[in-house]
């Protein structure tokens, strides 16, 4: 008899703490485990900002799956489609033709992708904070830029190069705007042309308020912290435009900047129209709080599993009927957790559990020593927030391995400058090779020549 297959759609936070809980309390011969992702690691988003103001190397804020899972077996490349009905999962690997692979217990974690809105120049202008790819995008990107201004000499264009635009009031967008501009503002210091008042942060957030999840007071507080750093936040104000570059408000301010980032919201992942699962109305997994998936009638769907960002889980310790686990990296590791303990159960012919966390609190850093707190209640702001900020993280990022390689960089940090370099080539790699490699139309006429 062959083992239980246990396919595992998704390398984030939910799908490797899945996979690592299973590979450790599984015995060897009881199932076999397969992790699909396009991307070989596990990027724990948190240390994003941190990444991007350069205060750590951005690969000690991934995780190697092949590394971490090593009882598992990786598949880089993507999941198109899920039929559950035949407990197949149509896979495009990263090489090779198309497949199906087939499955007796199925994990949906893809997690999350950008919310974006049919903005005009969103597209082709605009980028996000979910990847350590737009990360290091951005720190170099935003370095480039002064690089850029240091050496233009129309001070409109100079103005523009140096306005950087931040959509969203969340998480993302003030952990990515305050770093940022706490990284530019030490590096504007090596550049004598430049003035750092030159410099224009603006926060575009369409509510009336910023970071929801830490309350009125500290989200009060955080922008009165920016806006002592000079920044300029729009609040009750949208994006209405930014082809080419040119900001329109809904306020009527009207701009251009060479940078627009957008961290307004996310959504579950698309694949999930491609599956035959029950859906909610914002395209979650609907499930119950064993983490299986349900059908409306309220029937288990048997052998499909979902948990983090693309799942509607009940929230069974909030007094309010309906209501369901916030997608964040809390909930996400806690659930993943138990959705393995439930596999196993089940595999075993024990009954799972349900998952039940009460929601502790947020933290927020709001640059470097900075940052705002709301743990059980207790509210926290500056140094200690920061701190706490830090210390809750460290317990959080997976392997020992990269809690060392994170302290080491902080520590190395409190005694040497920040790097405050431009990498921008990583982005175009290819870009000098080609400019002077031989044209193959000039090869051509000098063979005809000879």
């Amino acid at each position: 008899m062959s083992r239980p297959h246990i396919l595992v759609v998704g390398g984030g936070y939910v799908g490797m703490y899945t996979a690592l809980r299973l590979q450790h309390k599984l015995a060897g011969r009881e199932a076999d485990i397969t992790v699909v992702d396009p991307q070989p690691h596990m990027t724990y988003q948190p240390f994003l900002p941190e990444a991007a103001a350069g205060n750590l190397s951005p690969r000690h804020v991934v995780a190697p799956l092949r590394k971490v899972l090593r009882k598992c077996k990786i598949l880089t490349g993507s999941v198109v489609g899920v039929d559950h009905s035949r407990k197949v999962a149509l896979i495009d690997p990263a090489a090779g033709a198309r497949r199906e692979i087939p499955y007796d217990h199925i994990v949906l974690a893809p997690g999350s992708v950008a919310r974006t809105l049919p903005i005009p120049g969103l597209r082709e202008t605009a980028v996000g904070f979910k990847t350590i790819g737009e990360a290091i995008y951005l720190r170099n990107h935003v370095l480039a830029q002064l690089d850029a201004a240091a050496t233009a000499d129309d001070p409109a264009l100079r103005q523009c190069l140096m306005t950087f635009v931040f959509v969203g009031g969340g998480y993302a967008g003030i952990e990515a705007l305050a770093e940022l501009e706490d990284m530019a503002r030490d590096a504007i210091g090596y550049y004598p042309e430049l003035d750092q008042k030159q410099m224009r942060w603006v926060l575009v957030e369409a509510a009336n308020r910023i970071l929801p999840e830490v309350g009125p007071e500290m989200g009060a507080y955080t922008i009165q912290r920016l806006l002592d750093r000079g920044m300029d936040l729009r609040l009750n104000t949208r994006l209405e435009s930014c082809v080419g570059g040119h900001i329109v408000l809904s306020d009527g301010a009207e701009f251009d900047a060479s940078t627009v980032v957008w961290t307004a919201g996310v959504k579950a992942h698309p694949l999930l129209l491609k599956t035959d699962l029950p859906l909610d109305a914002r395209g979650r997994v609907t499930c119950l709080a064993t983490l299986q998936a349900v059908d409306p009638n309220g029937n288990v769907v048997e052998g499909a599993w979902s948990a983090g960002d693309c799942s509607a889980v009940p929230d069974l310790t909030s007094p309010v009927p309906g209501t369901t686990c916030s997608p964040s990296a809390q909930h996400a590791v806690r659930q993943a957790k138990q959705l393995a303990d439930n596999i196993i159960a089940v595999l075993r012919g024990g009954p799972p559990k349900e998952y039940r966390h009460k929601y502790a609190g947020s933290v927020a850093s709001l640059g470097l020593y900075k940052g705002v707190a709301q743990i059980y209640g207790v509210k926290l702001k500056g140094f200690p927030a920061w701190f706490m900020h830090r210390t809750y993280h460290m317990s959080r990022v997976p392997t020992f391995n990269r809690k060392v390689r994170v302290i080491a960089d902080w520590t190395l940090a409190l005694f040497l400058k920040r790097e405050v370099v431009s990498l921008g080539q990583l982005h175009e790699p290819r870009e000098s090779f080609e400019m002077y490699a031989t044209p193959t139309d000039k090869l051509k006429r000098e063979a005809s020549v000879d």
